[in-house]
Formats: structure tokens, C-alpha cells, sequence
């Protein structure tokens, strides 16, 4: 591969980018080595590097001067990168990481970031010529900082942002960047340290403290307290469970939907929009794939952050995502100065379905409380309020129409995957309310559970397309109500069930994937793995192998996976990592290994 100088507007696939966390921030880097996305303090925050969705938004470039082909693999069970670049005058490495402080182990990963991006140059053979290239523009492009030289390496300040490179490299700065090349022999070892901290404020505690074997060792704890998945496919189980675990914002312990924004459903298309905020929607899929993947405090910490960020829910609008510390609030705007990844415009920053009725929201946290209820103990009573007020309101309103699942910002349906989640939610309510304290309606509860069950059963199925459909009265086939036997709702050998499988992977089925709907375009990957644990549960564990290799083999070559591929060409595509589609791959994985259902 070479690539001296990237042509302006020549953008990498998503799949050429690594993923770097310090379970704060994330950067993403390309396997030429150039960080082109990196918000910083927190996943939500404003880019400084942010060539990933406009060629002038900012990119920290470092590689070899002329030609070089390489490989790349993270060290170990860790979100370190290490590319290999071989050129004709030697070889090289580049370890890429978001240091964690010094002396964090096991679950203290992420509590407190130094947010500093570091980035160790290693001579391995011969001798090679290195070419660093620093162009930060701070506020997603909008501001160009000013630049200085410093003693140590250089500074940029522009607005709220002050960035600090620290290096023994000879440093220039012209025309906006700051520049510098430098021979690596073999045994050498040189280091560039890029450091965060506010224009108008304190420096982050323990930054020149934090150094990478320490954040190796960090990584390494971790993964360390999470041995205890033994079944099929562990590599992939434990390399998903760290995706999940650099998606988590330390502070909290909420889990973002992806780390990035806009990256398109369909390339050149409008249905762009920003996934680095903690959906409750993927709450208990969440959940259940990290106590899967033998992590089990972090699906406590998880639902702790939850109830704390839902506060008390009386009659208002029950919220579907929350930022990473809480925040209601997630207006979305457009960043109409940005192209977009390969011009896929507009650029979105904020969510609008943070104002959207969604009624599955109410059967994720009570399916969530149900699974953690040995974990969480007895439970106290403002968590007792939320779960008694979102059966409540479940019972309440699971005949008025929503959005549903996917989102849908045209106009409110009878969403069957939405009724069947409220069916979830009252199911869970009847069951937990022994622990529900003197708010507990479990005879209200139970009658609202068989209504909403009977309306499914009546009027989800569709003759005409002889299976159960997307919404009441619709013929249109809908991969959503793949969950119906996940949740316990309909055994998956159910012969309605049975036939709606079947249907799905006929007719949504393309190229190894199983798409949402007959026009989508692109594959989406928890729908195929929601396939894969159906087939497993009907007792068709040949076919769920097959259709869980053909998923998983659209992971890169660090087994990353976006939220969708394309059929076609097996390109990924969506925000990326995509914690959904690393969910379902866990959740499939481990549902391959067990019995299927007893048909009797």
C-alpha cells in the first residue's frame, strides 16, 4: 500500500480504520497510519481530528516517506494497534493508544482518562524514514488553531481545545500543520505523545504518568477478569466483549451505540446519523451479551447508570437515549460545513429520536432488571419506582402507535416488534413484582400481559404473507420480529414462528445477510444474528452456523463490525463499532452452544 499523500476527497473504507479507546474518547485510525477521527474529552464531544467526514476536518498522519505495504493487529486482548510497515529500506512499526491513567487495573479501566493519544515508532530492521503530519482543526473543522513551536514539540490552541505534542522529533509549523520527518534505525524507538486539555481550564490528573505498557497492563487486567466464556467462538466473544468494554464511558458505565457520527446506511445517502450516545432500546441485548461474555459487573454498573439517568418517570415523555452522563437533552443539528464520509450528506450531530415515542423501551429495562435480579439484590426504591411507573405505562399504552425500533421519522405505526416489547415489560413486571414494593399492580399487570398478547397473536400475522409482519395490517415482511422468541414471547418451533423464519431468510436474506425490510439496501448484522439464535432454537444448528460464519466473516481484519454491509460487495457500512452488532454476535455465539428447544 502507498499512499504518500492522500488525494483530496480519496476516503478509506470504514473497514481500513482501527479503534482506539480510553473508554472516554475514541480515535479511529487508517491502516496507512492517519488518525482521522478523534473527539475528545468524551465520545460525544466535538472532533479535533475529523478527516472521517471531510478531507480539511483535521488528521494526524504518521508513515514512512515513499512506498511501504503493512499489517496490523492489536497486542494481545487490548485496544493497542500495532501496524507493521515494510519498506524498501527497512521496517517499522507504530503502536497507536489512548492511554488509560497510570495504575488503573480491572474494573477501574476508564474511570479517569489522561486523554492522551500516543504513538511509539519502533525500528525493527534496516532503517526508515518517517513522516509525521499533525493538522488539527478543532470543533469538527470550524476552527483552525493556532500553532507554535515548543521546547518539547508544539502546541495547537483553537477555542475551548488546547493540544499539546511532546516529542524529541525536530518539529515545524507551516500553513496549518505541524510537520516533521526523522530516521528510524533498527533498536530505535521514538515517541509522539499528543495531549488534551482545555484552552480555560485544568489539565487532566496523571497525564505524564500515563505511558503504554502500563495501559497494556490495564487492558491486559481486564481482559484477565473475563476468562470465563468457554463456548463456541471465544476468540470472536472476547475480542467483542473489548469493542463493548472501549464503547463504555468510564465515569458511568453507559455504553454508546458507536463510536461516530454519519457514517452512512447507504453510501451517498442522507440516513446519516450520530451513535455515540447509550440507547436504552439496546439495554438488556447489552446486558445479556456482558454477562455472556463473563463480564459480570458491568451489566450493574450499566443498569445503575440508568436508573440514575431516568430519574423519577411520572406522566412525561419516557426517553429512549440519554448521553453518556445522563444528559435528556440531544438536540440535532446539521454540520453543514462538513462534506460527509465520500460526500454522504448532511453530517448530524445530536439525535432527534431522543424526543420519539418508542414503547419497546419500556420491555428492555424490565427484561434488563429481570435478568440482573439475583445481581441486583433487593432492589431500592427509586429503582422500585421506575420499574413500577414503565409497567404502568405499558399497560397504559401499548395500543397507541410509535416509532418502533428502527426509528422511523415518517409517521407512527402499530409497531409489532413494539407491542411485543410491551408484552415483555408487563411479563417482567408479573414476575418481578414480589420485589416491586407496595406500587406493584401485578393483577392489572397480568390482565394488560394477555391483551397485549392476544392483539399480537390476532393481528400481527398476515395470510397474504404468511408470516408475522412488521406492523398490525401490514403485509411488508419486517426482520424485527426475529426477537419474538428471543424474549420468550413465541417458541421459535411454533409453526407460525417457524414460517416467519422462513420467510425472513428468503426473502430478506442477500449475500449472507439478512436485510430489515424488502427495500432495504443493506444488510443489517444484529437482524442476522437475531436469524442465527432462531435457527438455533428451532433445531437448525447446521443453518445457524452457516448464517453466523457469513455475518462474522464481514468483521475486519480486527474484528470490527459496523452496524450493516452491503450484500453485494461485503462492504461495511453504518456507524462503527457498532456495540448492536457486536451484541448479537455474542449473544449468537453463545445461543450456538446450547441445546435448542425441546419441542414437546
Amino acid at each position: 500500500m502507498a499512499e504518500p499523500d492522500r488525494p483530496e476527497g480519496q476516503q478509506p473504507a470504514i473497514s481500513d480504520y482501527g479503534f482506539l479507546s480510553d473508554c472516554h474518547s475514541a480515535a479511529l485510525v487508517d491502516r496507512s497510519g492517519s488518525v482521522d477521527w478523534w473527539c475528545v474529552p468524551r465520545f460525544d464531544s466535538p472532533s479535533v481530528l475529523g478527516r472521517l467526514l471531510d478531507p480539511a476536518a483535521g488528521h494526524w498522519t504518521l508513515r514512512p516517506v515513499g512506498e511501504f505495504t503493512c499489517q496490523r493487529r492489536y497486542v494481545g486482548e487490548t485496544l493497542v494497534l500495532r501496524t507493521v510497515f515494510h519498506t524498501d529500506t527497512g521496517t517499522v512499526s507504530v503502536t497507536d493508544a489512548l492511554l488509560l491513567e497510570g495504575g488503573a487495573r480491572g474494573h477501574d479501566l476508564g474511570l479517569r482518562s489522561p486523554h492522551v493519544l500516543l504513538r511509539r515508532v519502533e525500528g525493527q530492521q534496516g532503517t526508515v524514514r518517517m513522516r509525521t503530519d499533525l493538522s488539527p482543526r478543532m470543533e469538527y473543522g470550524r476552527t483552525e488553531p493556532h500553532l507554535r513551536s515548543t521546547p518539547e514539540g508544539a502546541q495547537a490552541r483553537g477555542g475551548p481545545v488546547t493540544l499539546t505534542l511532546n516529542t524529541d522529533v525536530p518539529l515545524s509549523v507551516e500553513d496549518g500543520a505541524v510537520l516533521g520527518e526523522f530516521a528510524v534505525a533498527e533498536g530505535e524507538v521514538v515517541e509522539l505523545r499528543l495531549s488534551y486539555a482545555p484552552t480555560f481550564g485544568a489539565a487532566p490528573d496523571g497525564a505524564g504518568a500515563a505511558s503504554l505498557p502500563d495501559t497494556l497492563d490495564a487492558w491486559t487486567s481486564w481482559a484477565a477478569q473475563h476468562t470465563g466464556y468457554d463456548g463456541d467462538y471465544s476468540e470472536q466473544v472476547r475480542r467483542s466483549s473489548l469493542v463493548l468494554q472501549g464503547l463504555t464511558y468510564g465515569p458511568s458505565g453507559a455504553v454508546i451505540a458507536a463510536a461516530t457520527t454519519s457514517l452512512p446506511e447507504t453510501m451517498g445517502g442522507d440516513l446519516n446519523f450520530d451513535y455515540r450516545y447509550a440507547w436504552l432500546r439496546d439495554l438488556s441485548l447489552t446486558m445479556r451479551s456482558l454477562w455472556l461474555a463473563a463480564c459480570p459487573d458491568e451489566p450493574g454498573r450499566l443498569f445503575a447508570w440508568l436508573a440514575g439517568s431516568a430519574g423519577h418517570v411520572r406522566d412525561e415523555l419516557v426517553q429512549i437515549m440519554y448521553g453518556v452522563e445522563g444528559e435528556r437533552d440531544l438536540t440535532e443539528h446539521e454540520l453543514e460545513h462538513l462534506a460527509g464520509y465520500r460526500g454522504s450528506a448532511p453530517v448530524r450531530v445530536g439525535n432527534a429520536a431522543w424526543e420519539q415515542d418508542q414503547l419497546d423501551v419500556f420491555g428492555e429495562v424490565l427484561d434488563a432488571a429481570h435478568l440482573l435480579r439475583e445481581q441486583l439484590g433487593e432492589f431500592a426504591p427509586p429503582t422500585q419506582q421506575l420499574l413500577v411507573a414503565l409497567a404502568n405505562r405499558a399497560a397504559r399504552t401499548w395500543e397507541q402507535p410509535d416509532a418502533g425500533m428502527w426509528e422511523a421519522r415518517d409517521a407512527s405505526r402499530h409497531y409489532t416488534s413494539s407491542k411485543v416489547m410491551c408484552w415483555v415489560a408487563l411479563d417482567r413486571a408479573v414476575k418481578l413484582a414480589p420485589r416491586l414494593g407496595a406500587g406493584a399492580d401485578r393483577d392489572s399487570w397480568v390482565r394488560a400481559r394477555d391483551a397485549v398478547r392476544e392483539a399480537i397473536l390476532d393481528q400481527a400475522w398476515s395470510e397474504k404473507a404468511g408470516a408475522y409482519t412488521g406492523a398490525f395490517g401490514s403485509d411488508d415482511l419486517d426482520a424485527s420480529v426475529l426477537v419474538l422468541p428471543l424474549v420468550g414471547f413465541l417458541p421459535a418451533r411454533d409453526h407460525r414462528m417457524r414460517a416467519t423464519v422462513e420467510a425472513i431468510e428468503d426473502e430478506l436474506g442477500e449475500g449472507g445477510l439478512v436485510r430489515r425490510w424488502p427495500s432495504d439496501r443493506s444488510g443489517f448484522l444484529i437482524c442476522t444474528y437475531w436469524l442465527v439464535e432462531c435457527l438455533a432454537l428451532a433445531g437448525e444448528p447446521a443453518r445457524a452456523r452457516s448464517w453466523f460464519l457469513s455475518a462474522t466473516d464481514h468483521a475486519n481484519d480486527l474484528g470490527l463490525l459496523s452496524e450493516e454491509a452491503d450484500p453485494q460487495s461485503g462492504e461495511l457500512l453504518g456507524n462503527y463499532p457498532q456495540a448492536f452488532s457486536h451484541v448479537g454476535l455474542i449473544n449468537a455465539a453463545w445461543r450456538l452452544g446450547q441445546p435448542a428447544e425441546d419441542p414437546s
